[in-house]
């Protein structure tokens, strides 16, 4: 396997934008690009993450290539997912040995319509669909089935909520952040039960860039190089009825292959829009209890459909590269109750 680096990473400061894909995207592209070191047309390769639904219209994501310039020629790619899957595709490139380096962006603008209503869509189209069923219910549910069987608790999912508000504070492009104590929390009404306000994502508009290199290359562009050490992504059934809601054996798996467990973690950043999903990706993947996940607040501070995940390993990747660990489990994950999972493991120089 070909040694890969994450040598750059930026972010939109999220918020619901007035600004079109195309403006919130380009000022975070080029900021990936001038911080890599390498010129635009130095990179190989590029490839993108984002949905044509949240758009309404097809093949949107061209639009987007107006904001990392397409001239002269280049080589480029698109998946219909999270950014995280593009920076597997773009990783794939470079271990074919076919291109050096990539650009791997990610864009995601949901506050014009009905976020609810888009991501139905996703759905099993002849049973699910047509009911037009929201993620706070759905993901409530797999919330309510783990507490009937003992894998959270009320007040576990309250510390997660407590912790996570509070860590945002150092994050600046945190939407939602703050102190709660957990009684408080628990003490606010439903907005979903079992679920509260809080225990469910800040959805935000928002784009996200990173740039990788292969081998000596990355270590002449910067200073601490963070190496992509295992990669591995996986799917469960879609259809919500032929699963069980309290198991994730995608994610289990993810993590396994990527090599999670072969050596000590300092710290993990997981894609957990519901409070009660940290805590059920914590005993899937095999965190220990004392391992400090989500130290940038997660998605219940800041959570950029199509973006998040990215936003998870590139938060992670600063925080090896600043020399706050050396070694770091980053999660995506896409789909109702956490049905596709992707793991990577992130190591410094």
């Amino acid at each position: 396997m070909r040694d890969v680096a994450i040598v750059s990473f930026a972010q939109s400061n999220a918020a619901s934008e007035v600004r079109s894909e195309v403006e919130i995207l380009q000022p975070v592209a080029a900021e990936a690009v001038k911080n890599s070191g390498l010129a635009r047309t130095e990179i190989d390769f590029t490839c993108s993450g984002s949905s044509d639904w949240l758009q309404g219209q097809p093949f949107a994501f061209v639009m987007a290539l107006d904001a990392v310039g397409s001239w002269p020629p280049i080589k480029e790619s698109h998946v219909e997912q999270d950014g995280a899957w593009a920076l597997y595709e773009a990783w794939v490139k470079i271990q074919t040995g076919e291109v050096e380096s990539a650009l791997v962006y990610s864009f995601g603008k949901t506050s014009p319509g009905d976020i609810a209503q888009v991501q139905a869509l996703q759905l099993d189209p002849y049973c699910v669909t047509p009911l037009w069923p929201d993620l706070d219910s759905l993901s409530a549910i797999q919330a309510r089935a783990c507490l009937e069987v003992g894998v959270v608790t009320e007040r576990a999912m309250a510390e997660v909520v407590s912790r996570s508000l509070r860590d945002a504070r150092d994050n600046p492009h945190a939407v939602r952040k703050g102190d709660h104590s957990v009684d408080d929390l628990l003490e606010r009404p439903f907005q979903v039960s079992p679920l509260r306000e809080l225990d469910c994502p800040a959805n935000s508009d928002g784009a996200t860039a990173m740039v990788i290199v292969a081998g000596d290359r990355a270590k002449q562009l910067c200073d601490r190089p963070v190496w992509i050490r295992g990669f591995d992504h996986r799917i469960d059934p879609p259809a919500l009825g032929t699963r069980d809601l309290t198991r994730i054996p995608s994610a289990k798996l993810a993590a396994e292959k990527a090599g999670a467990h072969r050596d000590k973690l300092d710290f993990a950043e997981v894609t957990a829009p519901y409070s009660h999903q940290e805590l059920l990706l914590r005993r899937e993947m095999g965190l220990a209890d004392d391992l400090s996940v989500n130290p940038s607040g997660g998605s219940l501070a800041t959570h950029t459909l199509m973006s998040c995940g990215l936003n998870r390993i590139g938060d992670a990747a600063m925080r090896i590269a600043a020399g706050k660990g050396d070694r770091a489990l980053a999660h995506a994950g896409q789909g109702p109750c956490l049905q596709q999972n992707l793991a990577v493991v992130l190591e410094g120089e």
